[in-house]
C-alpha cells in the first residue's frame, strides 16, 4: 500500500502539490489522472524518495522510501524509461539494477523474457526504439518482484500488442494482490485498465473514487429512445416524472430513468420502440467535465497558449525535476 497524508511540494512561491491525502491500495489497479502540470509527475517523485516533501508524508507499506533495505524489492517503478546507460546492453542494464539490490542474476533473464526483449538482451540500449525502451524500463520495474509497481506512461510508445500486453500484465499484478498505480493521458486505455480513479488538478486532489462511480458523478446519463410511437411514449414519461430531452431524427433523451424502466412502460402500453439504449459518457468526457477548470494550457484556434505568466507547474513540477536523478535501486 502506498499512503499519502498532507503531501505538499512548493518550489519557491508555486505550489506543484497541495497537501495530498490518499491511499493506492492492493488488489486494484490504480488510476492516476490529471492535466498537463497537475503535479502527477512531482507526487511520484516524492513517492520514491527522488524529491523531498515540502510538507505532508508518503510512506511505501508502512515505511518511508529511503528506509528500505532492498527498494526493488518493496516497490518497483518506471518513471523515464531513458533512465538507463545508453552504452549498456539490456542484459547489463538489469543486472547492474539487480547486483544493487540483492536480487539473482537469473531473475534478470526471466524478466527480460516476460516483456520480450530476450532476443536483444545483449544489444546495446541506445539503440533501442522507444518502445523497446518502454519494455525495458518495466523490465527493471519488475526485476525485484515487488510488492507495490508504479508506472508513469507505461504505453508510450508501444504498439497495439504491447498496449494490450501491458495491460493484462497489469491486470494480472493487480489479481496476485500487489497494489498497482499507474499515470496516463490516453483515456481509452486507462478506463480499460484502471478499477479505481485519484485525479488531481493543480495540485489538488479532485476525486478518489471507482471508475464507474467517476463517470457516473461527473457525466450525463440517460436512455436513448426511438419509437413510431413518439408523442404517446413521450406523453407517458412525462407522466411518470420522467425528463425527456427531444433531439432530431424523432430521437428521444430520457433522463432520471432507467433503460429496463422505459422498456416495461412501453410494453405495458403496447408502444413498439426501434431503440432503447442506456448512454453514459467516457471516461474522457468525465475527466475533462471534472477538470475543466484546472488546466493550466489550453489552445485557441490552432495556437497553444499559457495561462498566468508565472512559471508553470509543467516547467517546475513535471519538467525541471525529471532531469533530475537519484535514488537507491531507481527504475
Amino acid at each position: 500500500m502506498i499512503e499519502l497524508e498532507g503531501l505538499t511540494k512548493r518550489y519557491g512561491e508555486k505550489v506543484a502539490v497541495h497537501d495530498l491525502t490518499f491511499q493506492v491500495r492492493p488488489g486494484i489497479v490504480t488510476g492516476f489522472l490529471g492535466p498537463n502540470g497537475a503535479g502527477k509527475s512531482t507526487t511520484m517523485r516524492m513517492m520514491l524518495g527522488l524529491d523531498r516533501p515540502t510538507a505532508g508524508d508518503v510512506r511505501i507499506d508502512g515505511q518511508h522510501y529511503d528506509r528500505l533495505k532492498d527498494p526493488l524489492k518493496a516497490i518497483g517503478a518506471l518513471l523515464d524509461a531513458k533512465a538507463m546507460h545508453g552504452g549498456r546492453s539490456a542484459f547489463n542494464h538489469l543486472l547492474c539494477l539487480a547486483q544493487s539490490n540483492g536480487i539473482p542474476r537469473s531473475r534478470v533473464t526471466e524478466v527480460l523474457d516476460t516483456v520480450g526483449l530476450t532476443a536483444v538482451a545483449r544489444k546495446k540500449a541506445k539503440g533501442f526504439s522507444l518502445g523497446m525502451g518502454q519494455r525495458l524500463g518495466i523490465a527493471g520495474a519488475l526485476l525485484g518482484d515487488p510488492r507495490i509497481l508504479m508506472f508513469d506512461e507505461p504505453v508510450n510508445g508501444l504498439d497495439p500488442e504491447g498496449i494490450h500486453w501491458i495491460r493484462n500484465l497489469m491486470k494480472s499484478l493487480a489479481a496476485q494482490g500487489r497494489t498497482v498505480f499507474v499515470s496516463s493521458h490516453l483515456m481509452s486505455e486507462m478506463a480499460l485498465t484502471a478499477d479505481h480513479l485519484v485525479v488531481i488538478g493543480q495540485g489538488r486532489l479532485l476525486a478518489d473514487t471507482s471508475m464507474a462511480d467517476f463517470i457516473a458523478q461527473n457525466s450525463r446519463s440517460y436512455v436513448r429512445i426511438r419509437s413510431p410511437h413518439r408523442e404517446r411514449l413521450l406523453d407517458l414519461l412525462h407522466h411518470e416524472g420522467i425528463t425527456v430531452v427531444e433531439t432530431g431524427s424523432g430521437v428521444l433523451e430520457a433522463e432520471g430513468g432507467r433503460a429496463e424502466q422505459v422498456g416495461e412502460l412501453a410494453a405495458r402500453h403496447q408502444i413498439v420502440l426501434h431503440e432503447l439504449s442506456p448512454q453514459q459518457a467516457s471516461l474522457e468526457e468525465a475527466f475533462m467535465q471534472l477538470t475543466a477548470e484546472s488546466v493550466e494550457y489550453h489552445a485557441h484556434d490552432g495556437t497553444a497558449v499559457t495561462g498566468p505568466a508565472p512559471v508553470s507547474q509543467q516547467q517546475w513540477g513535471e519538467g525541471w525535476n525529471g532531469g533530475r536523478g537519484g535514488g537507491k535501486g531507481g527504475a
